[in-house]
């Protein structure tokens, strides 16, 4: 199975998902560094959709500017334009493998897709 992992190595969360998807037999990675290869607004949108979550769900409050720019209450194609610009805003870790997409916070909802 392959799965692919939108990864920031500074999040302990990222790392304990990433080590699940390592440690899973079977398992072929891809990881993308999301904050040096931001993944584009139809990306993200194809993403959330399939992970049944609205853009706002996927939105990183802690650390960010989002609540001030008003994005929790903003459209959804105003919170992907402002996620691609700046992936600092992007939830993370999101997984994506052939049973379908994930946010996974916590860690062990990876498994709802292996």
């Amino acid at each position: 199975m392959k799965a692919t992992i939108w990864h920031n190595p500074g999040c302990g969360t990222s790392r304990k998902t990433l080590a699940i998807l390592e440690e899973t037999p079977g398992v072929e990675v891809t990881v993308i560094e999301y904050l040096k290869s931001a993944p584009s607004a139809d990306k993200l949108a194809q993403l959330y959709r399939d992970a049944r979550i609205a853009p706002q769900q996927g939105l990183r409050l802690r650390g960010t500017d989002a609540e001030e720019r008003g994005l929790p209450q903003a459209d959804d194609a105003t919170v992907l334009a402002a996620m691609a610009a700046d992936p600092r805003l992007i939830e993370r870790p999101l997984v994506e493998t052939d049973k379908g997409v994930r946010l996974c916070r916590p860690q062990d909802k990876v498994l709802e897709i292996l």
